[in-house]
């Protein structure tokens, strides 16, 4: 194992403070429990959002906090969800007296842990709500989850919620928002190779040079099928597919087509991938009207891609071109 780091155990702990470091300006870093808020925190009269889990997919989603985005984030352990104190702690720094909204990943996990930080900051008089991501196609179950994984859908959730947040919306507007997102929203993604979790020293799982795996979840997690290793072209096809038929879109459907890195694939093979997804879609006659390309929702360094397509109304559009300003995005500020 090479990684660029001291030990296993400090890990996480450095790096939000090397994170709390380089962004000084926009975020502040707690430890003990560990959560990163946004500079200004608590903005009064204003939904608070939070959201969290496992480190190791960074920059989600400590680097989505900030104006226009998350109030707060919660990392866990690498792929471990955070802890229902971490959570408490968070969400009493944020709240602004308007409530807070979780925005969670369906992993098993994640959905307990919140749920039980939850009730305990509605027992100390803050108003919670929580909506749960779970926009993967590719399997029903997994090892980490009951029903759909969430993945990419919820960077979309985060800056949208967000946005709507700014512009003054209420709680329990937000969460429904939420909602319409992960309703709207299809994900699938692939691994060209396996990743290394620190503390267990060797890859997640053995995939020979001349295969991949279809449909792998962000922890490693086996997908539909592994198959011999194809054309970025013909990989593109198998990811997009099944979710243009699940939802189903159709043409004359204005889309937000989001080409995801998994931490070990560059952008110029991302963009090769956005490329032809673009065209299917074109030749579909659905519209893409915004786009987002890059390794926003990793996993540690596993080399592979996900494509997450959003179907777009004028109300999602307006929000995801509002204003943001954290340290992975800022426009319109």
């Amino acid at each position: 194992m090479k990684k660029l780091i001291n030990s296993p155990a400090d890990l996480v702990t450095e790096s939000i403070a090397g994170l709390g470091a380089a962004f000084s300006d926009l975020i502040k870093v707690h430890f003990d429990p560990n959560f990163i808020i946004r500079a200004d925190a608590p903005v009064r009269d204003k939904t608070a959002i939070i959201s969290g889990g496992g480190s190791g997919h960074e920059p989600m989603h400590g680097g989505f906090v900030g104006r226009g985005m998350l109030d707060a984030a919660c990392p866990g352990a690498v792929f471990s969800s955070p802890t229902p104190d971490q959570m408490l702690e968070a969400t009493k720094a944020v709240d602004g007296g308007k409530g807070v909204l979780y925005i969670v990943k369906n992993y098993t996990g994640d959905i307990l842990n919140f749920e039980m930080a939850a009730d305990l900051a509605r027992s100390e008089g803050i108003e919670v709500e929580a909506v749960m991501i779970d926009d993967d196609v590719a399997v029903k179950d997994s090892l980490y989850t009951a029903g759909r994984r969430g993945v990419g859908t919820t960077v979309l959730a985060e800056k949208i919620c967000g946005a709507a947040t700014e512009a003054g919306t209420s709680l329990s507007d937000v969460a429904e928002l939420c909602r319409k997102v992960n309703a709207s929203g299809r994900s699938m993604g692939m691994a060209l190779t396996s990743c290394t979790v620190p503390h267990a020293g060797k890859p997640t799982f053995e995939l020979p040079e001349d295969e991949m795996e279809i449909g792998v979840g962000i922890h490693g997690e086996p997908g539909r099928e592994r198959t011999k290793l194809k054309t970025a072209d013909e990989i593109t096809k198998i990811l997009l597919d099944p979710v243009l038929e699940d939802l189903p879109f159709k043409s004359g459907d204005q889309t937000l087509l989001f080409v995801n890195g998994m931490g070990g694939t560059p952008l110029l093979e991302l963009f090769v991938v956005y490329r032809k997804a673009h065209r299917i879609l074109t030749e579909k006659g659905i519209g893409v009207a915004r786009s987002l390309v890059g390794p926003y929702m990793t996993s540690l360094e596993m080399a592979g891609t996900s494509i997450t397509v959003l179907k777009l109304d004028d109300q999602l559009t307006r929000f995801w071109d509002a204003p943001v300003l954290t340290p992975a995005f800022r426009w319109g500020i």
